[in-house]
Protein backbone atom coordinates (compact mmCIF):
# COMPACT_ATOMS: atom_id res chain seq x y z
CA UNK A 1 0.00 0.00 0.00
CA UNK A 2 1.80 3.26 -0.98
CA UNK A 3 2.48 6.00 1.44
CA UNK A 4 0.43 9.43 1.49
CA UNK A 5 0.60 12.89 2.27
CA UNK A 6 -0.95 13.53 5.41
CA UNK A 7 -3.92 16.27 5.52
CA UNK A 8 -3.25 19.22 7.81
CA UNK A 9 -5.57 20.01 10.75
CA UNK A 10 -4.82 23.79 10.11
CA UNK A 11 -4.58 25.85 6.87
CA UNK A 12 -1.14 26.74 5.06
CA UNK A 13 -2.00 30.55 6.60
CA UNK A 14 -2.91 29.26 9.79
CA UNK A 15 0.82 29.20 11.64
CA UNK A 16 1.13 32.86 10.74
CA UNK A 17 3.20 35.13 12.07
CA UNK A 18 5.82 32.25 13.71
CA UNK A 19 5.58 29.93 10.18
CA UNK A 20 4.60 31.84 6.67
CA UNK A 21 2.41 30.76 4.58
CA UNK A 22 4.70 30.17 1.46
CA UNK A 23 7.23 28.20 3.64
CA UNK A 24 4.50 26.00 4.58
CA UNK A 25 2.59 25.41 1.29
CA UNK A 26 6.29 24.55 -0.06
CA UNK A 27 7.25 22.64 2.83
CA UNK A 28 3.92 20.32 3.05
CA UNK A 29 3.04 20.15 -0.41
CA UNK A 30 6.25 19.88 -2.09
CA UNK A 31 9.06 18.65 0.13
CA UNK A 32 7.12 16.32 2.12
CA UNK A 33 4.87 14.88 -0.76
CA UNK A 34 8.15 14.57 -3.02
CA UNK A 35 9.81 11.66 0.24
CA UNK A 36 6.67 10.31 -0.16
CA UNK A 37 6.98 9.82 -4.39
CA UNK A 38 10.56 8.65 -3.63
CA UNK A 39 9.87 6.48 -0.55
CA UNK A 40 6.63 5.15 -2.99
CA UNK A 41 9.20 4.34 -5.86
CA UNK A 42 11.72 2.42 -3.43
CA UNK A 43 9.76 -0.13 -1.95
CA UNK A 44 7.28 -0.80 -5.36
CA UNK A 45 7.11 -4.11 -5.74
CA UNK A 46 9.23 -5.26 -1.82
CA UNK A 47 8.40 -6.97 0.99
CA UNK A 48 8.11 -3.58 2.07
CA UNK A 49 5.18 -2.40 0.10
CA UNK A 50 2.63 -3.32 3.21
CA UNK A 51 4.82 -2.56 6.16
CA UNK A 52 4.59 0.38 8.31
CA UNK A 53 6.38 2.95 8.08
CA UNK A 54 7.60 3.06 11.74
CA UNK A 55 8.98 -1.24 11.50
CA UNK A 56 10.39 -0.16 8.07
CA UNK A 57 12.84 2.47 10.35
CA UNK A 58 13.66 0.13 13.01
CA UNK A 59 15.09 -1.85 10.66
CA UNK A 60 16.47 0.88 8.24
CA UNK A 61 20.03 -0.25 7.85
CA UNK A 62 19.11 -3.18 5.90
CA UNK A 63 17.35 -1.11 3.47
CA UNK A 64 18.71 1.22 0.81
CA UNK A 65 19.51 4.62 1.06
CA UNK A 66 16.63 5.46 -0.44
CA UNK A 67 14.12 3.80 2.29
CA UNK A 68 16.11 5.28 4.66
CA UNK A 69 16.23 9.58 3.43
CA UNK A 70 13.03 9.15 2.08
CA UNK A 71 11.18 7.03 4.78
CA UNK A 72 12.52 9.39 7.63
CA UNK A 73 11.66 12.03 5.84
CA UNK A 74 7.83 10.91 5.38
CA UNK A 75 7.89 9.81 9.23
CA UNK A 76 9.91 13.31 10.19
CA UNK A 77 7.20 15.64 8.56
CA UNK A 78 3.99 13.68 9.77
CA UNK A 79 5.55 13.77 13.17
CA UNK A 80 6.31 17.21 12.72
CA UNK A 81 3.09 18.65 11.43
CA UNK A 82 0.81 16.70 14.13
CA UNK A 83 2.99 18.70 17.11
CA UNK A 84 2.48 21.98 15.46
CA UNK A 85 -1.27 24.18 16.31
CA UNK A 86 -2.13 27.77 15.52
CA UNK A 87 -3.45 27.22 19.51
CA UNK A 88 -0.42 26.36 20.30
CA UNK A 89 2.58 27.34 22.62
CA UNK A 90 2.61 28.30 26.25
CA UNK A 91 3.15 25.79 28.86
CA UNK A 92 2.78 22.04 29.32
CA UNK A 93 0.69 20.51 32.32
CA UNK A 94 -0.07 17.24 33.68
CA UNK A 95 1.96 13.87 32.63
CA UNK A 96 4.52 16.02 30.12
CA UNK A 97 4.98 18.72 32.12
CA UNK A 98 5.94 16.20 35.14
CA UNK A 99 8.23 13.92 32.72
CA UNK A 100 9.94 16.45 31.90
CA UNK A 101 10.51 18.49 34.94
CA UNK A 102 11.62 14.89 36.33
CA UNK A 103 14.34 14.37 33.44
CA UNK A 104 15.10 17.62 32.79
CA UNK A 105 15.12 19.85 35.73
CA UNK A 106 12.34 22.57 34.54
CA UNK A 107 10.79 23.44 31.78
CA UNK A 108 12.86 25.89 31.00
CA UNK A 109 15.96 23.83 31.28
CA UNK A 110 14.18 21.45 29.07
CA UNK A 111 13.95 24.09 26.43
CA UNK A 112 17.38 25.80 26.74
CA UNK A 113 18.94 22.16 26.41
CA UNK A 114 16.46 21.45 23.27
CA UNK A 115 16.58 24.89 21.40
CA UNK A 116 20.61 24.02 21.89
CA UNK A 117 20.76 20.99 19.79
CA UNK A 118 18.19 22.24 17.30
CA UNK A 119 20.83 25.34 17.26
CA UNK A 120 23.88 22.96 17.37
CA UNK A 121 23.17 21.20 14.28
CA UNK A 122 25.52 21.49 11.71
CA UNK A 123 23.36 21.30 8.28
CA UNK A 124 20.17 19.85 7.55
CA UNK A 125 18.95 17.59 10.41
CA UNK A 126 16.80 17.41 13.76
CA UNK A 127 16.66 18.03 17.25
CA UNK A 128 14.16 15.35 18.80
CA UNK A 129 12.72 14.62 22.30
CA UNK A 130 12.12 10.99 22.75
CA UNK A 131 11.17 8.28 24.95
CA UNK A 132 14.27 5.85 25.41
CA UNK A 133 13.96 2.58 25.62
CA UNK A 134 13.98 2.42 29.54
CA UNK A 135 11.23 4.87 29.87
CA UNK A 136 12.94 8.02 30.34
CA UNK A 137 13.06 11.12 28.28
CA UNK A 138 16.12 12.26 26.01
CA UNK A 139 16.85 15.13 23.78
CA UNK A 140 19.34 14.26 20.83
CA UNK A 141 19.80 15.56 17.17
CA UNK A 142 20.30 13.51 14.11
CA UNK A 143 21.01 14.62 10.72
CA UNK A 144 19.64 14.72 7.17
CA UNK A 145 16.33 12.72 8.49
CA UNK A 146 17.44 10.45 10.92
CA UNK A 147 15.55 9.84 13.68
CA UNK A 148 15.57 7.94 17.44
CA UNK A 149 13.73 4.88 15.83
CA UNK A 150 16.16 4.63 13.16
CA UNK A 151 18.78 1.30 14.34
CA UNK A 152 21.37 3.38 12.27
CA UNK A 153 21.87 5.91 15.17
CA UNK A 154 23.67 5.60 18.09
CA UNK A 155 22.45 3.05 20.84
CA UNK A 156 21.90 6.13 23.72
CA UNK A 157 19.52 8.12 20.62
CA UNK A 158 17.50 5.21 19.97
CA UNK A 159 13.62 5.78 21.03
CA UNK A 160 10.47 6.79 20.27
CA UNK A 161 10.34 10.52 19.27
CA UNK A 162 7.39 12.43 21.05
CA UNK A 163 8.56 16.04 19.46
CA UNK A 164 10.94 17.51 17.05
CA UNK A 165 12.13 20.03 15.18
CA UNK A 166 13.01 20.45 11.47
CA UNK A 167 16.09 22.53 10.73
CA UNK A 168 16.33 21.70 7.72
CA UNK A 169 16.77 25.42 5.73
CA UNK A 170 13.94 24.65 3.69
CA UNK A 171 11.86 24.80 6.64
CA UNK A 172 12.60 28.80 7.43
CA UNK A 173 14.50 30.53 4.82
CA UNK A 174 12.06 31.87 3.44
CA UNK A 175 11.22 34.02 6.18
CA UNK A 176 14.68 33.61 8.50
CA UNK A 177 17.04 33.33 6.11
CA UNK A 178 20.10 32.51 8.22
CA UNK A 179 18.17 32.91 11.04
CA UNK A 180 18.19 30.17 12.52
CA UNK A 181 17.82 30.28 16.34
CA UNK A 182 14.98 33.08 15.77
CA UNK A 183 12.94 30.05 13.68
CA UNK A 184 13.36 28.18 16.64
CA UNK A 185 12.22 30.51 19.25
CA UNK A 186 9.32 31.06 17.11
CA UNK A 187 8.58 27.05 17.30
CA UNK A 188 7.86 27.30 20.87
CA UNK A 189 4.67 29.26 19.91
CA UNK A 190 3.24 26.55 17.81
CA UNK A 191 3.91 23.20 19.74
CA UNK A 192 1.08 21.36 20.36
CA UNK A 193 1.30 19.82 23.71
CA UNK A 194 -1.67 18.10 23.98
CA UNK A 195 -0.43 15.77 21.28
CA UNK A 196 3.31 15.67 22.66
CA UNK A 197 1.62 14.10 25.98
CA UNK A 198 -0.56 11.83 23.56
CA UNK A 199 2.77 10.72 22.26
CA UNK A 200 4.40 10.37 25.31
CA UNK A 201 1.46 8.08 26.92
CA UNK A 202 1.69 5.74 23.90
CA UNK A 203 5.51 5.71 23.75
CA UNK A 204 5.68 4.11 27.23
Amino acid sequence: MAFALPKLSYAHHALEPHIDTMTMELHHGKHHQAYINNLNQAIAGTDLDNEPITAILKNVSQHSAAVRNNGGGHYNHTLFWSILSPQGGGLPSGAIDEAICQHFGSFDQFKEAFSAAATARFGSGWAWLYVADHGELNICSTPNQDNPLMDVVSAEDRGTPILGIDVWEHAYYLQYQNRRPEYIVAFWNLVNWEEVAKRLQQAR
